[in-house]
């Protein structure tokens, strides 16, 4: 089976790349696997990629490269077909638009699977007719803005499934957006075992990874361990992850005398390591669309403290068992829930050890299985919902005169420049 991803940029850093490079390189131990990637802004991936499995870009923003095309006047409009509302709306343009549909209407793909909304319409307008269109969700419905959520509703039907992360999620869509004959699935992102000697419980540090974004809440963190500080003095916290909220948490801990007790660590990579220096793992987040640092800690066999907040936490941690589960928003809650861990050393050690065998769940081989089973259960329905069928033919048409218009205005000139080709 020949299946190929389609990614924002495959050479950045961020959960999606992380988790379909997880996902890509399990499938390749079996079928003929590429990620193709819209942009491309550096010479090599960060994560490690299985030498089975091929790269390719569709616009090269790399600075003096051959194919930079950071100028092109193409580029400079903005898109018409990926939505308004998407986060990246303002990265795409007409360029992209054109470079992604011309890969659609062209791969040799049995399955196509999408990584984002956007990209995830590209698939239901563009894809010829054929492969298996499936798009990933990883952040969430209720997220949405109105707008994006307009557009998802006229493309989705077009698709085969839709896969979220969680089963919140899962429900969310069934209920929320007309979907015939869609396959909506819930199924989780994938982590690796780590590779390392998992933490054993006696460093007195908590440890946190992530963008350092309001979502995150790391001032509410801070503030919690202010009261950690006052009661175990011996213990630490350790932050990990970059972003604009860097200057503000910095002024609070300086506030708050923390500066000997919390540090800013900057970004990690890789993670694993930090992770198992440390007993505890933190997550005070308001909301996840699913919580890899969460499984990535369990993986390294810490338990965590975590807001109970949609969608992921809850469906990953089981509470008092390999991790404790907190109100959202509340100081109080989350120090409470450090400190249970961090003045019971016989409770902390049995909850890192069922961390460590719980988050086997997520272990890339399981989550590529079930992959795999709705890849195969959908391309022996033949691909493309009834609804979705009816709906692409009428789009083929109008795309059939659109690219008559597209053939005369670039007659006579180079459309794609050397290695861009789709």
């Amino acid at each position: 089976m020949h299946i190929s991803f389609l990614i924002h940029n495959a050479y950045g850093i961020g959960g999606t790349i992380r988790t379909t490079y997880n996902l890509a390189n399990t499938l390749a131990e079996q079928h003929d696997v590429e990620i193709v990637s819209v942009f491309r802004h550096r010479d090599e991936p960060v994560f490690a990629l299985d030498p089975r499995v091929r790269v390719r870009h569709l616009v090269d923003n790399r600075n003096e490269s051959p194919g930079y095309e950071g100028e092109d006047a193409e580029h400079r409009r903005p898109a018409r077909v990926f939505p308004r509302g998407e986060l990246r709306h303002d990265q795409y343009s007409v360029l992209t638009d054109r470079r992604i549909a011309e890969h659609l209407a062209t791969v040799d793909a049995d399955v196509l699977v999408g990584t984002r909304p956007g990209l995830n319409v590209h698939l239901a307008r563009d894809t010829r007719r054929g492969p298996v269109r499936v798009g990933q969700e990883h952040l969430t419905l209720d997220s949405h803005s109105t707008v994006l959520r307009a557009g998802l509703s006229a493309a989705y039907p077009r698709l085969d499934a839709i896969t979220t992360t969680t089963k919140a999620d899962a429900i969310a869509y069934r209920h929320k957006m007309r979907l015939p004959g869609v396959r909506v699935e819930a199924v989780p992102n994938s982590v690796p075992a780590p590779g390392i000697e998992p933490a054993d419980g006696s460093g007195k540090w908590v440890v946190a990874a992530g963008r350092l974004a309001p979502v995150k809440r790391y001032d509410l963190l801070i503030k919690a361990f202010d009261r950690v500080r006052g009661e175990r003095p011996d213990w630490r916290l350790r932050i990990y992850g970059s972003g604009k909220q860097k200057d503000k948490l910095r002024a609070l801990i300086d506030d708050l005398g923390l500066y000997n007790h919390v540090y800013l660590m900057g970004r990690a990579h890789p993670i694993e390591p930090e992770w198992a220096k440390g007993s505890i793992a933190a997550v005070t987040s308001s909301l996840e669309s699913f919580g890899m640092t969460i499984v990535e800690a369990m993986r390294c066999g810490l338990p965590v403290v975590s807001t109970d907040c949609p969608h992921g936490p809850g469906e990953i941690i089981d509470n008092g068992v390999d991790g404790r589960l907190v109100k959202v928003g509340s100081v109080e809650a989350i120090a409470d829930g450090l400190l249970e861990l961090i003045n019971n050393d016989t409770l902390r050690h049995q909850m890192g050890g069922a961390a460590l065998k719980d988050s086997e769940r997520f272990d890339p081989s399981r989550i590529a299985e079930r992959y795999e089973s709705l890849f195969t259960q959908l391309a022996s329905r033949g691909g493309a919902s009834a609804v979705g069928r009816m709906r692409g033919s009428l789009h083929r048409t109008r795309g059939a005169l659109l690219g008559g218009a597209y053939a005369v205005r670039d007659a006579g000139r180079t459309v794609l420049k050397k290695g861009h080709t789709a």
